[in-house]
């Protein structure tokens, strides 16, 4: 080494030493400011942007800088009716960002990855005591029994959702390093789960199968979501049902092979007959619905075959009665139903890798996300997905 390379080095090591870090030494992408703002819900169909201190980080906490959050159809029902009660509240479950800070104690991610400073995360649940709720248990307790950030009761923290500038992960949460997947795959992991977690457990059934006839009834998000994740299953006779052509459109994009507009038949009979037209004059083997109408889960038994199977997965809180006979719908068909409700961590896990095969044979996933607006838009965004212009309604950060 000459003269000049040791003064450099010198230099280096000077400049490292009065930023307090060493070369190897992880720094934030920025400063991390005092406060932040949080878009917080103070009353029905207004949300405020407010700003609160960010506070210290605990040995086991994780704070994060929001990159984006989907707006889901839970946030929908309480911006409308707040049914769990929990306004004014800080919402945003489908959030994604980087880690700035790390508690001392934090080394790796829920499923043992390592974690750390500029990484890219999600969050799953918030643990209970409750030994049910592990990351390898297969079916023992869904989310349903644990708390999820974006749905939490307001306190003196405040970042309790991702439609913020910054959410504090605190201890005894789930947080996975997510940096192999881009920012809209990762905005749309949470939704994603709800599928993995329904397809898993229509497999129970012994009925779902390679080269089963299946029919998708709905084709929101979450309807588009799962014919996707058959599609990526090897699974191709796939026929979608809605009332919205551009709809039915996009479920030929993720994978369905024909679609029935419901909206040009007359009576459930008239709409069954088309739907077994689809099949090449079958009915399907197995169904899924994916909507929250009652009406539509009366409908859904007419298109299943003697021995078939039902998914109903539209109701993630009470749409009202439905209306069927026991002994046509379920007991003379032998139909045998599996309902589902959210995700389990397991089923987290595994819609990472689900999310890289779609992408890997050209499923356009991003284009779900049809609209993109900053936080202190987060009213409009709201008022843009309740009257159903665009799928997927996402507030991303600048």
């Amino acid at each position: 080494m000459d003269m000049n390379e040791k003064n450099i080095e010198q230099i280096v090591k000077q400049v490292l030493s009065q930023m307090g870090g060493s070369p190897s030494a992880a720094q934030p992408s920025g400063k991390v400011p005092n406060t932040a703002r949080v878009a917080m819900l103070t009353e029905l169909e207004h949300y405020d942007i407010k700003e609160f201190p960010i506070p210290e980080v605990g040995d086991d906490d994780v704070l994060v800088k929001v990159e984006g959050c989907g707006i889901c159809g839970t946030d929908a029902h309480e911006f409308k009716r707040d049914p769990f009660g929990l306004i004014p509240v800080a919402l945003g479950h489908e959030g994604t960002g980087e880690v700035v800070k790390v508690g001392k104690n934090v080394k790796t991610d829920s499923a043992g990855k390592p974690l750390g400073v500029g990484d890219k995360v999600v969050t799953c649940m918030i643990f209970k005591d409750n030994p049910d709720i592990t990351m390898f248990d297969l079916n023992k307790q869904n989310v349903g029994g644990a708390d999820v950030y974006g749905l939490l009761p307001d306190d003196d923290i405040h970042l309790n959702g991702w439609f913020s500038d910054y959410i504090l992960v605190r201890g005894g949460s789930t947080i996975f390093n997510v940096s192999d997947l881009d920012l809209d795959s990762r905005i749309l992991i949470e939704p994603c789960a709800v599928l993995i977690h329904a397809v898993e457990r229509a497999k129970t059934t012994g009925i779902l199968r390679f080269n089963s006839r299946v029919v998708v009834q709905g084709c929101g998000p979450i309807g588009l979501i799962c014919i996707a994740v058959l599609r990526t299953m090897g699974i191709e006779n796939i026929v979608a049902v809605d009332g919205e052509e551009k709809r039915l459109e996009f479920a030929k994009k993720m994978g369905a092979e024909k679609s029935v507009n419901f909206k040009n038949h007359k009576g459930i009979e008239e709409l069954s007959a088309a739907v077994c037209d689809a099949f090449g004059g079958y009915p399907a083997d197995f169904a899924f619905q994916c909507t929250g109408s009652p009406v539509a889960h009366s409908n859904i038994y007419k298109f299943i075959r003697n021995g078939g199977g039902l998914c109903e997965l539209g109701f993630f809180i009470n749409g009202g009665d439905a209306t069927i006979n026991p002994h046509f719908d379920i007991c003379a068909k032998e139909i045998t139903t599996v309902g589902s409700w959210v995700y389990t961590l397991r089923d987290y896990a595994t819609t990472f890798d689900f999310l890289k095969r779609a992408k890997a044979i050209g499923l356009p996933m991003s284009d779900l996300i049809t609209h993109r607006f900053p936080l202190d838009k987060i009213n409009e965004a709201h008022e843009t997905n309740l009257r159903m212009e665009g799928l997927k309604i996402a507030i991303v950060n600048e």
